[in-house]
């Protein structure tokens, strides 16, 4: 876990939630080859009895992307390779052990907006604005984005933002769907932490089921993804913990959803 650009912790009663903070303020957060890797690591590695996370960026920015000093030239089957990296360290945020909430502030741009989407919660603060500039820059995303964030926003948005180099504030982000919350600036990282002490007490085997089965039974075909559901139904409330929950709901001693 030790790596001079991101920062671990756990808080909560029981620790039970993982902070994993993007330490390079300077760079605005700008990913490297190293820090991806060390986020891949992360999430490969997370102690036991943590149940959620908060993915946060130091500084003014969450993450302005790649860091372009640091590029290099590659002929295409190095290009190949070097994106494939890309998508299994991504791979580790949207399909680990546990859901993963981001706080965005100030910049979430291209590979920092391929990080963002490959979370399962975003909340922004009034600071964000998110960008795709790979299209002025003459390339093309490769973390991800091209399957994840049309997920969020719908394939024309993202081509019309990497055509025209168009920028998303806060407010228009979040209606369209690049955030789930919208807070006042500098209350992104309370309200995610809020949210992840939350989830964190959901079942386990509930949570597993809504970030590893739930996005790929969207993708299925309407007879397979009846079928799917039916199992991880079948599944989850086979744990005694989900049938220790039913039976406090059934007794009264579990609280009723009310108005919000």
């Amino acid at each position: 876990m030790n790596h001079p650009d991101l920062h671990f912790e756990r808080l909560g009663e029981q620790q039970e939630v993982a902070v994993i903070r993007l330490t390079r303020p300077a760079k605005r957060n700008a990913l490297n080859d190293g820090l991806i890797l060390a986020i891949r690591d992360v999430f490969e590695s997370m102690p036991e009895g943590v149940r959620a996370a908060v993915l946060d960026g130091g500084g003014e920015h969450f993450c302005a992307g790649l860091d372009l000093s640091e590029l290099q030239e590659r002929d295409a089957g190095q290009g190949l390779h070097h994106s494939r990296m890309w998508h299994a360290a991504l791979e580790r945020v949207q399909y680990g052990p546990v859901p993963v909430i981001a706080a965005l502030h100030g910049a979430v741009v291209g590979g920092g907006l391929e990080l963002a989407s490959a979370c399962h919660i975003r909340v922004a603060d009034a600071s964000t604005f998110y960008a795709l500039p790979e299209g002025s820059r003459g390339i093309f995303v490769g973390g991800g984005g091209a399957v994840r964030i049309p997920r969020l926003i719908g394939a024309a948005r993202m081509a019309d933002m990497m055509l025209t180099g168009r920028v998303y504030n806060a407010e228009d982000g979040e209606k369209v769907g690049f955030a789930q919350y919208l807070v006042p600036q500098g209350t992104a990282f309370d309200k995610a932490l809020e949210l992840a002490l939350r989830v964190a007490q959901n079942a386990p085997l509930t949570n597993y089921a809504l970030i590893h089965a739930l996005p790929r039974i969207a993708e299925q075909p309407a007879d397979q993804g009846f079928l799917t559901e039916a199992m991880m139904a079948a599944i989850a409330q086979s744990a005694p913990e989900a049938k220790q929950r039913v039976r406090a709901f059934l007794d009264g001693k579990a609280a009723k959803v009310k108005k919000a």
